[in-house]
């Protein structure tokens, strides 16, 4: 019977295969390490003791001394060390024994419901489906051994001739037949290996073949991710179909019950991987063409937050396949996901600035308020962008030295962005003096708007020349024009010779520009 302790001797057995899969040596695992528990009492005085004697005997090759636990069979059943050679085999294949679920007491297991004496292991499948008993007997007689029934005996050469690979089995030499690492027999060690290679050679062959296919396919498409993606799943697709081959073969190997069921799960972990395996060389394709958009390339940021999004979705990636394949192997994962959750809890409190600052991030680069190399304002201060990064945002300013904000408080303040204006204002106040006669004002104030509108760069929809106020020591003329040029240094030059233009026009005139004056009246005492 499958004791409580099944899971763990197959954890062992698929660490060992999946280690053998990465060529690692076999190592000390899984169901070996129960045949090899020594007897609780001496000799076979307990059904535990019995098994675990005949055990201990057919793995060393002791088939002789093995041959003693079998009940005294009919003389034409055959010899009684092939016979125990046989159940070996049978139970390695149909029923894995758990020691510790095999009674310790002399008397036997006395709440099975059996008659006294009498001592059940578990059944062994027939053609049928009905299962047939494995019992063991207590002798009447002293020293009141336990051994295999009769019963038990004389059907050990029909199951051993119903086994997979009965045959090959005739043919193989003895020592190989013997058991080796986590009892495997040496013979299903080595067609473990052979079928390993078989399985990696195809592999390798069916994955070049269908890596030329995909990459013919996304030729003919007009998205570049795809071809990205196919040049990518070589080694995916290498794993797929090594993984299918070994699957296909497992069941010549006729492995016992708990070591195929154990390389059933590497199997089914090795394609849980391939999958996550595909998806993330999927996300570097993505990413890759995406940041090869025009546009995107030169923006820092989208950069970033796109190199991030791949770097996240990779962890998640390797998570989620960590937690698959180990549940595919058996292992209970609940633990595992509590811890990964208090963990994350943790390191979230801790770095709850950084997130702040992330989150800020993100939102500068969807809003997009400015980018690398534009100048702007913040609250108090001006200055060229340098770098966006994930967590800061450097600014230099106009004294040469370098302003660092961190994002998650740069997405809350005030930004205005100079650069990307589609024109600039040229505004400036006029002042003549008061002896300017109307005629000669309106004249001035005609050739300068008549100035302004001449200009090849000039905005024509708002050219604002007015006489605004009486200013204390002259007559203002309000002058506002917008010029359509986003370049700081050319309006520079336009506003100069504007302004030089502009002084040509009052002295054409007839009139002057105006300075502060004070006239001071002395009154007599």
């Amino acid at each position: 019977m499958l004791g409580s302790k099944r899971t763990h001797r197959r954890l062992g057995v698929c660490a060992l295969t999946l280690g053998l899969a990465l060529g690692g040596p076999p190592g000390r695992f899984g169901p070996s390490a129960a045949h090899a528990q020594p007897p609780e009492t001496d000799g076979s005085h307990s059904p535990r003791a019995a098994i675990s004697a005949f055990l201990e005997a057919t793995r060393a090759g002791q088939y002789e001394r093995a041959a003693r636990f079998l009940g005294t069979p009919a003389p034409e059943v055959g010899d009684p060390s092939h016979l125990a050679f046989q159940l070996k085999a049978v139970l390695d294949r149909h029923l894995w024994v758990d020691l510790e679920a095999v009674s310790p007491d002399p008397e036997g297991d006395r709440g099975d419901g059996l008659e006294p004496g009498v001592d059940e292991l578990g059944t062994i499948p027939g053609p049928s489906g009905q299962g047939s008993p494995v019992r063991l007997i207590r002798a009447s007689t002293p020293p009141h051994e336990w051994v295999l029934a009769p019963s038990v005996v004389s059907r050990i050469d029909g199951w051993y001739r119903s086994l997979p690979g009965a045959w090959l089995r005739s043919v193989l030499p003895k020592p190989l037949q013997r058991p080796g690492p986590a009892d495997v027999l040496w013979w299903q060690w080595g067609a473990i290996l052979i079928l390993l290679g078989v399985a990696i050679t195809v592999g390798l062959g069916s994955a070049r073949l269908t890596r030329r296919l995909l990459t013919r396919l996304a030729a003919r498409t007009e998205t570049p991710w795809d071809d990205g993606v196919a040049t990518r799943l070589g080694a995916p697709l290498t794993l797929l179909v090594t993984a299918v081959v070994v699957r296909s073969g497992l069941p010549v190997l006729g492995l016992y019950t708990p070591a195929e069921a154990a390389a059933r799960g590497v199997i089914r972990a090795a394609l849980i991987v391939t999958a996550f395996w595909a998806a993330w060389r999927t996300i570097d394709a993505a990413a890759e063409s995406f940041l090869s958009v025009r546009g995107v390339a030169l923006a820092s940021v989208t950069r970033t937050l796109v190199s991030m999004g791949a770097r996240l979705g990779k962890v998640a990636l390797i998570i989620g396949a960590l937690v698959m394949a180990l549940r595919a192997l058996g292992v209970e994962v609940t633990g595992l996901l509590a811890g990964l959750g208090l963990g994350g809890l943790a390191v979230a409190l801790a770095a709850q600035k950084s997130v702040e600052n992330l989150f800020g991030g993100v939102a500068l680069a969807v809003d997009s308020p400015f980018g690398v190399g534009d100048f702007v304002r913040i609250e108090d201060f001006v200055g060229t962008v340098e770098a966006i990064g994930l967590r800061t945002t450097r600014i230099r300013t106009l004294d040469r030295t370098l302003v660092t904000i961190p994002n998650g408080r740069l997405a809350d303040m005030r930004l205005e962005n100079f650069s990307v204006r589609d024109r600039i204002l040229f505004a400036c106040t006029v002042g003549v003096t008061y002896e300017t006669r109307p005629d000669v004002l309106r004249r001035v104030l005609e050739d300068l708007e008549a100035l302004l509108r001449a200009h090849p760069k000039i905005w024509p929809d708002a050219v604002v020349v007015r006489l605004a106020a009486f200013g204390a020591s002259s007559l203002d003329i309000e002058v506002k024009a917008w010029f359509e040029t986003r370049d700081w240094g050319e309006f520079q030059r336009i506003r100069q010779t504007l302004m030089l233009e502009m002084l040509g026009v009052v002295e054409a005139a007839g009139a002057g520009f105006a300075y502060p004056t004070q006239t001071i009246h002395l009154a007599r005492t």
